[in-house]
């Protein structure tokens, strides 16, 4: 093996993701009538046009009163894809698979053999002395309390997670969850659920360990009320020409679905360590290389904090500057996460 001194990132270096989920689809049902959802009717996207108003900031040149007129004047018509539970309906299911896969820390390519050497000692040392038992309790908890189901899970009545460890095309355990007694903020279970949770663990780090394949199936029932809006995934258009829908929905041989990179997005977002400011509580966000909040348009782990994902992996693999042990499960979550992580040259 190389020295240390010597030792340099490989150029050529990515993981698969270890947490595979699939597309989840969406179905509709009564709430009383859990027990036969394979019963129930699957959701459509349907598409309606709608006449807006104008609603949108005004520069300065356009607040003139004749102005604002004149524009109101012209409707503003847009055509929407839509998807609703049925108006004698109450509760939406969202149903998904997921894989947790072994090797984690293992590379899918790699053209540095010393490099790769040192990374694999590297990850045996963590889950010598680690193991992935944080990784996976919080996993479970993102399976347990729903996130998953983003904009469908705000405001529901009652959200229940069914949980089903699947082997052989069977299911042989089984876990319900009251989703809405876990919060979204933290990973401090009630004693209630702390037994489910603990098991549905144990399967998860059993995946990630290589121990025995692991294929669950998650089943969540939000009771909406009937006939309201439910929200699919929306599909990125890049080139919309002129008179096309202004929202497409996503759909799976015609019945609406949820995207496998969102589900992804929610099950890893269980990264608690990263640097935050005095007075901040942001809660958990989803392990990403820089920290990476979309919706807030801010990287929480800058590299001139060194607390990137980049910092953290060349420190701990080529200057053996061991990371905190929150910082080393962030590096694993990220491996496991997956993705292209080579040197440019």
């Amino acid at each position: 093996m190389a020295k240390n001194d010597t030792l340099k990132t490989a150029s050529v270096l990515a993981f698969e993701r270890k947490l595979d989920p699939s597309d989840a689809l969406m179905y509709a049902g009564d709430w009383e009538q859990r027990d036969n959802a394979q019963d129930w009717q699957s959701i459509p996207i349907r598409t309606k046009s709608v006449r807006g108003t104008i609603s949108n900031r005004l520069k300065a040149k356009d607040q003139d009163p004749a102005k604002l007129d004149a524009a109101i004047e012209n409707p503003n018509l847009q055509t929407v894809d839509v998807a609703t539970l049925p108006s004698d309906t109450d509760t939406l299911m969202a149903r998904f698979t997921l894989r947790v896969l072994g090797g984690a820390g293992k590379p899918s390519a790699c053209n540095n053999a010393d490099y790769q050497a040192k990374l694999s000692e590297t990850v045996k040392g963590y889950v010598s002395s680690q193991g992935f038992t944080e990784l996976a309790k919080r996993y479970a908890y993102n399976l347990a309390n729903g996130r998953f189901l983003w904009r469908n899970r705000m405001g529901a009545e009652q959200v229940e997670v069914r949980i089903n460890l699947v082997e052989q095309g069977q299911a042989t355990k089984s876990w319900t969850f009251d989703a809405l007694n876990l919060s979204l903020r933290g990973f401090e279970a009630p004693q209630a659920a702390r037994s489910s949770l603990d098991e549905l663990a144990a399967r998860i780090h059993d995946g990630l360990s290589g121990e025995r394949h692991v294929l669950l199936e998650v089943v969540a029932f939000a009771r909406i009320g009937e006939g309201q809006e439910v929200f699919p995934s929306q599909e990125l258009i890049l080139d919309r020409s002129r008179g096309d829908k202004s929202k497409t929905l996503y759909q799976v041989n015609e019945i609406a679905g949820i995207h496998s990179q969102k589900l992804g997005n929610a099950i890893r977002t269980i990264d608690t360590w990263y640097p935050l400011e005095e007075g901040e509580d942001l809660g958990p966000i989803a392990v990403e290389p820089y920290g990476s909040v979309t919706t807030q348009g801010r990287a929480y782990r800058q590299p001139k904090q060194k607390a990137d994902f980049y910092s953290l992996l060349d420190g701990w693999i080529i200057k053996d500057q061991v990371p905190t042990v929150e910082q080393q499960h962030f590096v694993m979550a990220t491996l496991i996460r997956g993705g292209v992580f080579g040197e440019a040259g």
